[in-house]
């Protein structure tokens, strides 16, 4: 019996064997076929996304859209400046207020013994010669005879107080000591510093070695024949000041500008060779990564919240008037004026001359002593009528290495006559200075090709062709027309001479574009006029208009009346928006509107129903408005179109300006 029992043994031994063994082959096959299933499945979702990156079955929400997002919210990466001729502002878009810093820089001598250059402040040329003297007293019987006119609120005349009157009690004025030391120190130079910015130039001891400089004089590049004032000079001033500014007071590397975008405030009737180099310097030598150049009155609008304005922006050395609409500067209305806030102090100078200043040793020669002048104007000019009479001030005198004094003034009409210098300018005494600025067309330039000159040249050829043509074609059907159809024939040559300028501009449109303020001139009869007659006749005008000193309120209505339609017109006289620091005296919002009033035409006192004065929107202070609207414009959805990227300027240079500036470059 124990044979089978033997062989069932080994027949259970091969069983177990054989399950076993077709067990393990079951499971292998099965981990091959997970293994081959994972597998598959990375396949297909590695052909997802490949398809993904193809194009195929791409999201509705592109992933591109975010990447603009993203630069419009980075203002903290946005630098705007705005550079005033005495006044620099300048910070990230984001900062509530910029820094503000006198715009001056001193400079050591490279060698010893050189002759100390300094910038001129408060003294301008036009103002010793022999009509000058002349002109302000003719100026200042204008200013008496309009203060006399306007009645007080409560009726009556104002009474006038002769310089006279104050200049017996200013004479016999002493000065008190308040203190040995002003303690007000030069700035230290004893480790010979190659460069002093802002306060720190001001206050540099005129014994020590160096030159004193404002890089901007009334809105452009200050170039002049002496040390100093070329163009490359006034450049890497101007680079050297802003370098230090970013450097010290934004706390910005310079080598990280290469991070950083900027908006830079230019006037409305600019100089093209020097935007360019200004852009230059920015983008290439301080190594912004893209920049946008967009017109001041344009900012100011952007700042007040305002969508249409005649914005008159009244500076230390200029004022510019310009009409905006939805964003855009009216070319015809821009109008610039050369005087500002200095004028009209210096003019207040010598007004206190007149009354027997008790400061004798004041001179407008020395820096410090304009700066207590500016001071004083601040403090004591006024546009209120219902203030007269003699009134006592005081004032004190804290300069280095002297006593700090306290003098007692007392003075009467001064106060008002000083700014009424802005309306009536002849009190500034100028003569032979161009006081007017319009923006004549540039000189060409050879990276631009296709500017105005380019553009007046092809429209003048299509006029003469079109012409030509017209005129042919009322030849060959001389013959057999009616007189209607000569008539008609008329008009259409009349329409053909106006029009042959590409996108439909007429002919008019397009020579008033570049020359900024031909609007002026009336555009009576230019059709059949000659080009180069049409053009001398405009430069005539225009010389005339220069030559002229229009006062503030005369010049805002003049840049309103060169507005295209009467619709716009009536948009102006209802908000005029006055920024700047020129015209910030008590009383200046209701003395403007009264003048604005009563010398608009009569035909627009019908149509607008409110004129409106503007000097403090949202209560801003008016001169950091044009800054603000810098700040704004980095955050508008339509900046992204106007960046000037540092490949794009190194390729094509001042072309870009053309292509991406928001006004007619």
């Amino acid at each position: 019996m124990a044979p089978p029992l033997r062989i069932t043994s080994f027949s259970a031994n091969t069983w177990i064997q054989a399950n076993v063994s077709r067990l393990s082959e079951n499971m292998t096959q099965a981990d091959k076929e997970q293994d081959n299933g994972k597998e598959k499945e990375k396949e297909r979702e590695k052909e997802k996304e490949k398809e993904q990156q193809r194009g195929v079955k791409r999201p509705i929400a592109p992933p591109t859209i975010p990447e603009p997002l993203q630069e419009q919210i980075q203002s903290n990466f946005i630098v705007v400046i705005h550079p005033g001729s005495r006044t620099l502002r300048i910070g990230r878009a984001t900062d509530t207020l910029p820094v503000t810093i006198p715009h001056v820089i001193a400079r050591r001598h490279k060698q010893s013994g050189q002759t100390r250059h300094e910038d001129a402040w408060l003294l301008r040329e036009g103002l010793n010669k022999a009509e000058s003297n002349e002109q302000r007293q003719n100026g200042l019987k204008m200013v008496d005879q309009a203060i006399w006119s306007k009645k007080m609120s409560n009726g009556m005349r104002r009474t006038p107080v002769s310089a006279e009157q104050a200049r017996a009690y200013n004479c016999q004025i002493r000065p008190a000591v308040l203190d040995t030391s002003s303690r007000v120190k030069w700035t230290n130079t004893s480790h010979q510093p190659p460069f002093l910015v802002g306060e720190e130039a001001l206050y540099v001891n005129p014994s020590d070695c160096y030159n004193t400089h404002w890089p901007m004089v009334r809105g452009q590049l200050n170039m002049h024949t002496g040390p100093g004032g070329s163009l490359s000079a006034t450049l890497a001033d101007l680079e050297t000041i802003w370098s230090h500014v970013i450097q010290k007071q934004l706390d910005i590397p310079l080598k990280d500008l290469k991070y950083y975008r900027c908006i830079l405030l230019v006037p409305d009737i600019y100089n093209r060779q020097h935007i360019k180099e200004v852009v230059n310097m920015l983008l290439l030598n301080m190594g912004f990564s893209a920049i946008i150049v967009h017109q001041e009155s344009v900012c100011a609008t952007f700042g007040s919240g305002l969508s249409s304005a005649c914005v008159v922006d009244v500076g230390d050395q200029k004022t510019s008037l310009c009409c905006v609409e939805d964003g855009v500067s009216h070319r015809n209305s821009r109008v610039c004026l050369a005087y500002g806030g200095s004028d009209v102090t210096r003019t207040f100078f010598w007004l206190l001359q007149r009354a027997g200043f008790p400061y004798r040793e004041c001179q407008l020669a020395n820096r410090l002593d304009c700066q207590l002048l500016q001071q004083l104007k601040e403090t004591l000019c006024h546009l209120e009528q219902d203030i007269s009479g003699l009134q006592d001030h005081e004032f004190q005198t804290r300069f280095p290495d002297a006593p700090a004094l306290l003098y007692q003034v007392r003075l009467g009409d001064e106060k008002l006559q000083a700014p009424m210098g802005l309306f009536y300018p002849t009190t500034f005494g100028i003569v032979g200075q161009k006081m007017t600025i319009l923006q004549y067309r540039s000189q060409g330039d050879c990276e631009d090709p296709y500017d105005e000159h380019y553009l007046l040249a092809t429209q003048s050829k299509q006029d003469q062709s079109s012409k030509s043509a017209a005129e042919r074609k009322a030849v060959s059907r001389a013959g057999g027309v009616l007189e209607g159809e000569m008539s008609n024939q008329g008009g259409v040559g009349e329409l053909s001479g106006g029009s042959a300028v590409p996108g439909g501009m007429k002919s008019g449109e397009m020579e008033g574009g570049p020359a900024q303020g031909e609007g002026l001139m009336g555009a009576g009869g230019e059709g059949e006029e000659p080009l180069s007659a049409h053009l001398s006749r405009k430069s005539a005008i225009m010389n005339q208009l220069e030559s002229k000193a229009l006062g503030l309120d005369k010049a805002i209505l003049h840049s309103i009346d060169c507005c295209a339609s009467d619709e716009t017109k009536r948009k102006m006289y209802s908000s005029i928006l006055v920024v700047g620091g020129g015209l910030m005296f008590h009383g200046a919002q209701e003395f403007l509107l009264h003048r604005i009033i009563n010398k608009m035409p009569p035909s627009f006192r019908r149509l607008v129903d409110n004129v409106e004065i503007i000097t403090r929107p949202k209560d801003m202070d008016p001169r950091l408005i044009s800054w603000k609207g810098g700040a704004v414009l980095a955050c508008l959805d339509t900046t992204q179109e106007m960046w000037i990227h540092q490949r794009e300027w190194q390729r094509f240079g001042v072309r870009m300006l053309r292509e991406r500036a928001a006004f007619v470059w």
